[in-house]
């Protein structure tokens, strides 16, 4: 039986060590998936280099740089902070505008949905 374990010990073990990495990785498209939908569903207005766009644009906009930008991200957190806060071509930050709410950093939103959606879990 002990030799039996050393055998696969050294196959074992990479696989052990990758299985953290993908559970995180799970959860953090699944923390970016509830935050591209949050406002998506939301009846914010979404203010992109002085133009304002609906929600659902804004959902759009922002998936299609996640898509394109998964890469680049590891957390929900630098979601918000490379690719979702500001314009990468101008790199103007991005505001949004809901109802009865004060006008804010698109970025600040989303962090505040995101500590929401990890009080809740």
């Amino acid at each position: 039986m002990r030799n039996g374990f050393k055998k696969i010990l050294p196959f074992a073990l990479p696989m052990l060590c990758w299985w953290p990495a993908l559970v995180t990785a799970d959860e953090a498209a699944a923390e970016i998936e509830y935050l591209l939908a949050a406002l998506g569903q939301s009846e914010c207005t979404f203010i992109r280099n002085g133009k304002e766009y609906s929600a659902v644009d804004a959902e759009s906009h922002l998936r299609m740089k996640y898509e394109r930008g998964r890469k680049h991200v590891d957390s929900a957190e630098q979601f918000i902070d490379r690719l979702a806060s500001e314009s990468s071509w101008s790199g103007k930050p991005y505001y949004i505008q809901c109802p009865g709410e004060d006008q804010q950093k698109t970025g600040a939103w989303l962090s505040q949905r995101l500590a929401q959606y990890s009080a809740e879990k």
